[in-house]
């Protein structure tokens, strides 16, 4: 009896969707997330252009060490830069996938 109790409970519906117009301060909020994104973006272009010179330098000074950071430090903003651009393309798929389960 308990385990049907407990299947029942988790397929309870709340009933509960995303809307706009929900809460004040919502057009505000996206200012805000839209901005902190445009700073990530040009810090990862800051840290781009530091790694690259970081890079160059230890390749034509023999510093091995400091090549092989520039690199990692180059892979690492280039990667930021294109997740913070596609920020709003990867939650609108998660979320579209996620109103496919039932």
């Amino acid at each position: 009896m308990k385990l049907v109790q407990h299947a029942q409970i988790l397929a309870y519906n709340p009933g509960i969707t995303p809307s706009e117009g929900g809460l004040p301060g919502l057009d505000v909020l996206k200012k805000v997330m839209g901005s902190i994104n445009l700073f990530g973006i040009i810090a990862a272009v800051g840290a781009l252009a530091v790694s690259a010179l970081v890079w160059a330098w230890g390749h034509h000074s023999g510093g091995h060490q400091a090549e092989a950071n520039g690199k990692k430090g180059t892979v690492v903003a280039a990667g930021c830069a294109l997740l913070l651009g596609a920020a709003n393309g990867i939650v609108a798929f998660f979320s579209a996938m996620g109103t496919q389960v039932h």
